[in-house]
């Protein structure tokens, strides 16, 4: 990593100030601290943001880049889509027509080629925004454009280093991404991000009712479905290809509000826009099993929480897939 002689440093010098001081302010704003030895040689083990998972080896949760988000196409033209096996968390939103785009988030690993990218929407101000990512996308329409600059969000369209043309394609559907190219124009992140979601143990996941076959519906243009296998959740109508599928541990459905975005696509389609900041119902599958419970998020900038009837609930550190169902028309239905 690029900041691992820096980070190295600063660790040596806190662990000495630790031992010298015997303590110190637990007052931090770090959700994760890098690890670091402390007195006694004790490890701290640190986090990735978007997985809750530890990182291993000398793996240094601050990579020096932003989250990489990409937008990736959902539907059989994207035919075999590229770079999800890779991806720390994905998020599905709907697009257009009643079908969906996928946001792929990328920190602990950077694949070399993830597509193909298709463009951007407002939705993605608010999906992006808490972990102050940067977009991988093939464009998008003067609205948006103008919305996501306004809300500060760095975006690398087609044009940019690392993003170029599969011939071998067919377009819009020809577009794929380098990001390791992507992450050295993006420049030095800022720092660790924060927890995408209030991540736990297997042991804080309360038990719920048994639920293994899983399908979200967006409104009647798509249906993600999925089969617990005993191990994950399997897309069984993915367009990943072979081997190169996402490694769900957990599916969260989300019941969001959809609006108007205010403008149409090409096709005439009006395009919405998921509104995903306000409060809703939230289902959490893992292990086979559902919990229910409400989720909310301040701002279109702030963190997720979830939790039930009981307190706050957290979601098992692992690969999550989200779905963002519309709370008016959209369905989601499941089977033992």
């Amino acid at each position: 990593m690029r900041r691992a002689q820096l980070t190295t440093a600063v660790l040596a010098a806190s662990s000495l100030l630790l031992v010298g001081c015997g303590g110190g302010s637990d007052s931090s704003d770090d959700k994760a601290p890098a690890a670091q030895q402390v007195a006694g040689g004790e490890k701290v083990v640190s986090t990735w943001p978007l997985t809750g998972l530890p990182a291993s080896g000398d793996a240094d949760v601050d990579t020096g880049h932003p989250v990489l988000v990409t937008k990736i196409d959902n539907t059989d033209a994207s035919s075999p889509q590229l770079g999800l096996s890779k991806a720390d968390l994905v998020v599905e939103e709907l697009v257009e027509g009643g079908l969906t785009r996928l946001a792929a988030f990328y920190y602990s690993e950077l694949p070399s080629r993830v597509g193909p990218v298709r463009s951007m929407r407002a939705s993605d101000i608010g999906i992006v925004s808490p972990v102050k990512a940067s977009v991988v996308t093939s464009g998008a329409a003067a609205q948006t454009i103008a919305r996501v600059k306004g809300a500060g969000i760095q975006f690398f369209p087609e044009g940019s280093a690392g993003l170029a043309r599969d011939n071998a394609r067919s377009a819009p559907y020809n577009v794929f991404a380098d990001l390791t190219s992507v992450a050295d124009a993006a420049g030095e992140g800022e720092g660790r991000p924060a927890d995408y979601l209030p991540w736990g143990e297997e042991k804080d996941f309360p038990g719920g009712q048994k639920a293994t076959k899983i399908a979200a519906g967006f409104g009647g243009g798509h249906t993600t479905n999925w089969t617990y296998d005993g191990k994950g959740y399997v897309n069984q109508n993915t367009f990943a290809a072979d081997g190169d599928h996402f490694p769900a541990d957990t599916v969260l459905v989300l019941k969001v509000q959809v609006g108007d975005a205010g403008y149409r696509d090409p096709a005439g389609n009006p395009v919405p826009e998921t509104k995903l900041e306000g409060k809703g119902q939230a289902l959490v599958f893992h292990g086979g099993k559902l919990v229910r419970g409400t989720w909310s998020k301040s701002g279109l900038d702030d963190t997720l929480s979830l939790s039930t009837k009981a307190g706050e609930l957290k979601v098992p550190a692992g690969h999550t897939w989200i779905e963002l169902v519309p709370a008016a028309n959209g369905s989601v239905t499941f089977s033992k």
